[in-house]
């Protein structure tokens, strides 16, 4: 389907998002969230029957795709975003979400493998959606759209034994600024959104202890994954003009600004 108002002027209809790692946690609150506000939205996962359930009552006839989808994949998102495209006609929104937290250690402790496996996931998975994402949006009429990437707070600084993750989540940060660089002339903002601590299933175990700098275990805060959803809803509904480069959305008591 191609895009009925390009060239026309007139208003392509209702707005088209992508939003890995939909099949919980974060990815699945955003992509309910936007489904609420009338987008289109393309949930891509590792399993389909999750994506489905994200779907539920919240999905309407004809304006939400599961697509079973391996963002390490570079022909997997290319199919992603080819069906999107038929389908829709544009994207105007990709959420960058999908990611794992691999095996922890430290830098003399991860295997190769290991290192691989969260790379290729947290950051050239993320990549790799932009890449397509930027092609269309670049070409289509309206042009332009925008890019948020789950940075994390470990984007800033790292838990202990987290080598893998903590340096997939710094590179994140130099990814959203060169999108945001290299997408102006298109259009193409990007910003990142950095969560501590979102109830999830990754952090599950917060609540139980978990090391901390100073070599104790403790406990830490969760908050409602929905806010996060409320902080997409945000930057998301901003006009092209204007951008958040980055928003941090945190549990206010986690051991994280100053000293814990």
């Amino acid at each position: 389907m191609t895009d009925a108002g390009a060239g026309t002027g007139k208003d392509p209809g209702p707005r088209v998002a992508v939003v890995t790692g939909a099949g919980s946690g974060i990815g699945r609150a955003v992509a309910r969230a936007l489904m609420t506000d009338g987008w289109r939205v393309a949930l891509a996962g590792r399993r389909e029957d999750p994506l489905i359930k994200t779907i539920g009552r919240y999905g309407q006839p004809r304006a939400a795709i599961a697509m079973t989808t391996d963002v390490t994949s570079e022909q997997d998102v290319a199919a992603l975003f080819s069906v999107v495209q038929r389908e829709w006609g544009r994207v105007d929104l990709l959420v960058n979400n999908a990611g794992t937290a691999g095996a922890g250690g430290s830098a003399d402790e991860v295997s190769l493998a290991d290192w691989r496996l969260v790379l290729d996931t947290n950051l050239t998975g993320s990549f790799l959606c932009a890449k397509y994402a930027m092609r269309i949006m670049a070409t289509q009429r309206p042009q332009g759209g925008r890019i948020i990437n789950n940075g994390s707070l470990s984007a800033h600084a790292p838990r202990p034994a987290s080598v893998a993750y903590t340096a997939a989540k710094h590179a994140i940060t130099g990814l959203t600024k060169s999108i945001a660089l290299d997408g102006r002339a298109a259009g193409i903002a990007c910003g990142q959104i950095d969560i501590g601590n979102a109830a999830t299933d990754m952090t599950e175990r917060f609540g139980a202890g978990v090391p901390q700098a100073s070599g104790t275990v403790a406990a830490e805060p969760t908050f409602d994954p929905r806010h996060v959803a409320d902080a997409v809803r945000y930057m998301a509904n901003l006009p092209l003009d204007t951008n958040v480069l980055f928003l941090t959305v945190m549990a206010t008591t986690m051991p994280f600004t100053g000293r814990g």
